[in-house]
């Protein structure tokens, strides 16, 4: 049983009935999820929840599918959430924990929000659906497709991860390499989708993915027992996990599960590709596109955010901060953190260690506080690159 109630526009206002098949809103804006939050909290407790198959669909008064039967799931979400004592140490900060996405199905995060996205699709009737990436959604797509035998057509940037063109391949989705970035291959779906009848499943650029992601927040209030972490780190590309995550910690509260203390949110990106960083010094509340975008963490290359406003505002509202990081300094962090922790992270990972760093050591980060950071994706998909 679901208790979404609708889609509705955090620009203009405007609201859409569930069952309509959407991208954006006619004003440009995503769209949300708008839940019965007080219907749905005299209907689950928290202690419903501990008999619960460990997966992200045990939130599933949280997610928008209204029939079961339509759930395309592979086991994913509920990640561990790792305790790194010798790191800490390293940086002289009290608690470090990783949520490790990288035991997601595919190895990474993007599991979450595509088996939600594809179920939706399925629950729509949609029968073919396209997307662009840098790598790893492009993987996770074409498993859920597989899964449920949807047509998936995937973009690529041609210098994306072997890791990832090949299990594109192997899952039997129709990859297409393109000489450029993550928005041209955006530009490529938006041409083709009319045309051949595909969904979009673009980042923020329909509802549903964003709900998936939301489940990081979700897991994370009640791995540490309805309390949060004071400092969160995530690497930000389209940004949707870090949206996600404030959505989630609002419907929680509104639910009275957790209190209004939120963690100051960290949107880290790479210096060749920190449009997030750029606006969130210049007080802007918008993200002008970055030229000539270059970073071999290919998850932060994205040079334009289309839910850039909501994250800014996550960002300030939790009286967070956005740090970019040169791709030395990930690469190094990389390495460093296999031998002090026993997880090889993927590069993106590597810039929130780098930036947790230096805001240790500027005294940003407070040396009694519990900070979490994420692992999104399994440093094996990058071997080639950091080999």
């Amino acid at each position: 049983m679901t208790f979404a109630r609708d889609l509705s526009c955090p620009c203009c206002h405007r609201t859409f009935p569930l069952g309509k098949v959407m991208n954006l809103c006619p004003c440009g804006s995503p769209l949300l999820v708008r839940y019965d939050l007080q219907k749905m909290r005299g209907s689950v407790s928290k202690s419903s929840l501990k008999d619960r198959s460990s997966c992200l669909w045990r939130y599933r008064e949280w997610l928008p599918l209204e029939d079961s039967r339509n759930r395309v799931s592979l086991g994913e979400g509920f990640t561990p959430l790792l305790e790194a004592p010798r790191l800490a140490g390293d940086m002289k900060i009290a608690k470090l924990l990783i949520k490790d996405e990288a035991q997601n199905p595919t190895g990474s995060f993007k599991d979450r929000g595509l088996s939600v996205a594809v179920s939706m699709a399925h629950e729509m009737k949609i029968r073919k659906v396209a997307i662009p990436s840098a790598g790893n959604a492009a993987g996770s797509l074409a498993a859920y497709a597989a899964r449920v035998g949807m047509e998936a057509h995937v973009f690529m940037p041609r210098d994306a991860p072997t890791a990832n063109q090949i299990e594109v391949k192997r899952y039997g989705a129709r990859l297409t390499l393109i000489d450029g970035l993550i928005s041209d291959c955006g530009r490529r779906v938006a041409e083709g989708k009319e045309r051949e009848g595909w969904f979009d499943l673009s980042t923020l650029k329909e509802p549903y993915r964003l709900e998936g992601k939301k489940t990081m927040g979700l897991e994370i209030a009640e791995q540490l027992e309805w309390s949060l972490p004071d400092v969160i780190l995530y690497p930000t590309g389209g940004g949707t996990g870090l949206i996600g995550m404030w959505k989630a910690f609002s419907e929680l509260e509104e639910m009275g599960w957790i209190g209004p203390k939120r963690p100051r949110m960290v949107s880290v990106q790479a210096e060749g590709c920190a449009p997030i960083v750029r606006a969130f010094k210049k007080g802007e509340s918008r993200a002008e596109p970055w030229e000539d975008a270059q970073t071999l963490a290919s998850g932060l290359r994205v040079p334009q955010a289309v839910g850039d406003f909501l994250i800014l505002e996550a960002i300030r509202l939790s009286q967070g901060t956005a740090v970019s990081v040169p791709d030395e300094e990930m690469v190094a962090e990389v390495a460093r953190v296999a031998q002090l922790v026993g997880l090889w992270l993927c590069p993106e990972s590597g810039a929130t260690v780098a930036a947790l760093r230096r805001l240790a050591q500027e005294g940003w980060v407070g040396g009694d506080e519990t900070v979490l950071l994420f692992n999104t994706a399994s440093g094996l998909k990058y071997a080639d690159l950091l080999s």
